[in-house]
């Protein structure tokens, strides 16, 4: 009896055995006996063989393949190469910029041994208009000082946007502590100080805060902008084009002082409080060893009619003109210290005069006539 054979589910068909009954009924001439089937599982077997020349042109296409591969291969190698010459170039380009900064360097350090201010040498890196330089100045005053000398410390407000104000100070605080103080509260790196002493004697205070240095000034000849009464009127909070006389490029004390009054009157680029252009001047002249200060407007005439503004756009420009603002005074140096308002001395002006001495003086003078 023929055995019935139940497949189990899930279990995979046999391929082999289904090709074996296909090729059985396709060739009716084959007996059902063991013979027969060998036969037709021969034929089934030959029919699965592949046929020699297409093994040779699948195995001639796998070699072509590989050498596909291998030119591409050789091809990336070639792209990295060429990108790793890129490279050497590139640091040959660093190189470059190597040798200009060891250039610089070297322009620096003899700039330095023979006695000018590098900073004229080297080129300026391009700016590109951001708050960088944060430069806050402390402007204060102590108690007792008189109606003109208030007004002038308003004056200088005004002309310092990055200014930080604070309360007077009392008389028996010595400056160098309290000033520095406050400094470091506010966050600011300069320091203006007005002394007063006896209502009539007025003395200015520079320094760099913590650290210094720092100049003792005496304050004379003062004319407030009130008193002036001038014509020039420039923009509030503007930037000033600071202007110093060559004699500060002279001797040391005078390019202490040079420094101070750039860092206190120099308005940074961008800041907030200030203006995006620069329409006044300020002059600081040396002359009889006492700094002459002076503010001025930049003002350009228009053209009256149309030959003058062709005559001023071939000259470049609109010709321009100072015209005073004020206010104005004079700062006679006294001493410079290495500290903030304290420290050891640096500089001592031998020809100074104290008020106390002049008066002495004159007094004496007057009894002996």
């Amino acid at each position: 009896m023929a055995k019935k054979v139940r497949s189990k589910a899930g279990s995979k068909p046999n391929n082999k055995k289904a090709k074996v009954a296909t090729a059985t009924k396709d060739r009716p001439d084959l007996d059902d006996d063991a013979d027969g089937r060998v036969g037709g599982r021969k034929d089934v077997e030959s029919e699965d063989e592949s046929d020699p020349e297409e093994v040779l042109s699948s195995e001639d296409e796998e070699e072509d393949a590989l050498k596909g591969g291998m030119v591409e291969l050789e091809e990336d190698e070639g792209s990295l190469e060429s990108d790793h010459g890129s490279d050497v170039e590139m640091g040959g380009g660093d190189d470059d910029d190597d040798d200009d900064e060891n250039a610089e360097e070297a322009t620096a350090s003899l700039a330095l041994s023979s006695g000018v201010d590098p900073s004229l040498v080297l080129p300026s890196p391009p700016s590109t208009g951001a708050y960088v330089n944060k430069q806050r100045c402390l402007v204060l005053c102590t108690r007792g000082v008189t109606s003109r000398h208030r007004h002038l410390l308003e004056d200088l407000r005004k002309l310092i946007p990055h200014m930080k104000k604070d309360s007077k100070l009392d008389d028996k605080q010595s400056p160098g502590t309290a000033v520095n103080e406050i400094a470091e509260v506010k966050s600011c790196n300069s320091a203006l100080f007005l002394e007063s002493r006896k209502r009539s004697d007025v003395y200015l205070w520079m320094g760099l805060t913590p650290n210094g240095p720092s100049a003792k000034f005496h304050l004379t000849n003062i004319h407030t902008m009130d008193e002036l009464k001038l014509t020039g009127n420039t923009l509030a909070s503007s930037r000033p084009l600071l202007s110093f006389s060559n004699e500060f490029g002279t001797k040391p004390h005078w390019k202490v002082i040079k420094q101070l009054l750039q860092t206190t009157f120099g308005t940074p680029r961008g800041h907030p409080k200030s203006q995006p252009f620069c329409d006044r001047v300020m002059n600081f002249a040396v002359v009889d060893g006492k700094v002459w200060v002076r503010n001025y407007q930049i003002l350009e005439s228009a053209p009256a009619n149309a030959k003058e503004a062709r005559e001023a756009k071939k000259a470049g420009g609109a010709p321009a003109e100072c015209v005073e603002v004020g206010p104005r005074f004079v700062l006679d140096p006294m001493r410079i210290f290495s500290g903030s308002f304290r420290g050891q001395t640096l500089y001592q002006n031998g020809d100074f005069v104290s008020p106390n001495a002049r008066r002495a003086e004159e007094e004496r003078a007057r009894g002996k006539k």
